[in-house]
């Protein structure tokens, strides 16, 4: 902001092989490597692990600033930092205490749209405004007002944060803001475009009739927050229609039961298997903030629906129960859908079901979210569909189960999305760095935006930090 006031936004831990060849984070990515003299406040846009996974690590390098966050960030921070605190600290339940009661010490609950003063002096004026973001619950983009009393100028920086896709479910889709003279904004779907939403979930539901055809398990690795959310609001829709077309068509002594003499699916009884405790408190907090879910999700809260807590949701909490369902899916020919975490694969209870299913053609694994190069996620997405194998702790494990990726399910904006947040703007930034994607969906974005500005006869640098460097651009 100037020589002696900074603001941090996220800090969270890398993914993929930026970290290890196993996808996991690196030590030496974990420590805090920059200075922390002039930083006022950290503002945390959301809750993902790659926003703030590194957060306990500030605090240890001696960051006493406020934590600003969303409202809804403010009730799912808590939950996230002490699953990083046990698996990076320790699992003492009194140091764990202690830290949570830090740490919600130091949150600061911003609501949407609403200015809030950072810094007030002779030098420096310094406001900032959270905005949906429309990735996950709690998401913001941040709107950053300068103004320097001494010289008159002014300036607004926005940080985009995690973008949400348009039409995504449960949250409302992101605006773009009023206006920018720089941007900050993330480019992960820089290079491509998502399918639209009735296409998207008419994709899902085949993929996932033709797999529990063959009375098997099918495997989404998804994570905690945001997707499987959005997965069990999509699975409860489509059970809830099959249920009513299947009542509608099948009358007592009817031989609608069967399709060329199999069994037909029975999508009413189908289990819908959750295997992970974290997901499963995230999931609760998703239900208790239903103010802040889209207009369709509400309406069918209204109709005495229940997205996120239905019938044919089974959850399960205990690591023994946990190995129970693996064993019974893997002896069983019962058909189900389980979702568990990690959603790269690299570590969680997933690893479980795939060491034990991966080898028989009888199930499948279906990738609903991006999948980092490095993570055993994407060993399986590119190696699964010719019959290669995979490495859990050293052990190679053929797989013969067939892998579908449905990519349209991300969380992310696509190409159109990002530059329609620039586009939209009444005032369209001068300046663009584009961050938190490969390198080439941030070319393909940059190229896309150029090619915007040309259009309106303007112009803006457009900047991609790390790889100008490596070309020499200035």
């Amino acid at each position: 902001m100037d020589d002696e006031h900074a603001l941090l936004i996220d800090c969270g831990l890398f993914q993929g092989a930026e970290t290890s060849p196993e996808g996991r984070a690196g030590a030496g990515k974990l420590a805090i490597d920059f200075s922390l003299d002039g930083i006022k406040a950290l503002v945390a846009t959301h809750v993902h692990i790659d926003h703030v996974g590194r957060i306990p690590y500030l605090l240890a390098a001696g960051f006493k600033g406020p934590i600003l966050c969303s409202e809804p960030s403010a009730k799912l921070l808590p939950i996230v930092l002490e699953d990083a605190f046990k698996l990076g600290f320790s699992r003492d339940q009194k140091q764990v205490e202690r830290y949570l009661k830090l740490i919600e010490q130091r949150i600061v609950a911003l609501p949407y749209k609403q200015w809030f003063t950072l810094i007030d002096t002779k030098q420096l004026n310094a406001h900032i405004r959270l905005q949906r973001a429309g990735h996950i619950l709690g998401s913001a983009y941040v709107e950053v007002d300068l103004q320097y009393p001494e010289t008159g100028e002014k300036k607004r920086i926005v940080f985009s944060g995690d973008l949400g896709a348009p039409h995504a479910p449960i949250l409302p889709a992101p605006k773009a803001p009023y206006k920018a003279d720089i941007l900050v904004i993330e480019s992960t779907y820089g290079d491509r475009l998502h399918e639209d939403r009735r296409s998207r979930r008419a994709r899902l539901e085949k993929v996932l009739e033709h797999a529990l055809s063959n009375q098997g398990t099918v495997l989404i690795p998804a994570f905690s927050i945001g997707r499987t959310q959005e997965l069990l609001y999509e699975l409860e829709d489509i059970i809830h229609r099959r249920a009513l077309s299947e009542s509608a068509k099948t009358q007592p002594g009817s031989s609608a039961s069967k399709t060329n003499g199999v069994p037909a699916l029975d999508w009413t009884n189908l289990p819908i298997i959750l295997d992970s405790p974290l997901a499963s408190r995230f999931t609760s907090v998703y239900r208790e903030l239903d103010q802040f879910w889209d207009a369709e999700a509400r309406a069918r809260l209204a109709k005495g629906r229940s997205p996120l807590a239905f019938r044919n949701l089974l959850t399960v909490d205990s690591h023994q129960a946990h190995l129970a369902m693996v064993n019974r899916l893997t002896q069983t020919a019962q058909p189900a859908i389980v979702i568990s975490g990690n959603g790269m694969c690299s570590s969680g209870r997933i690893v479980n079901y795939l060491k034990a299913m991966l080898g028989n053609e009888r199930h499948d694994v279906l990738f609903v979210g991006y999948q980092a190069e490095g993570t055993p996620g994407r060993q399986i997405q590119r190696f699964g569909p010719r019959s290669g194998y995979v490495e859990f702790d050293g052990q190679r494990y053929d797989i013969r189960a067939q892998v579908h990726t449905i990519g349209g399910y991300s969380a992310h904006a696509d190409q159109l999305g990002l530059v329609r947040f620039v586009t939209h703007m009444s005032a369209w930034p001068n300046e663009i760095r584009l961050v938190h994607g490969d390198k080439p969906a941030r070319r393909a974005l940059a190229d896309a935006l150029r090619e915007r500005y040309v259009d309106q006869s303007s112009d803006a640098d457009i900047l991609l930090p790390g790889i100008d460097e490596e070309t020499g651009m200035g």
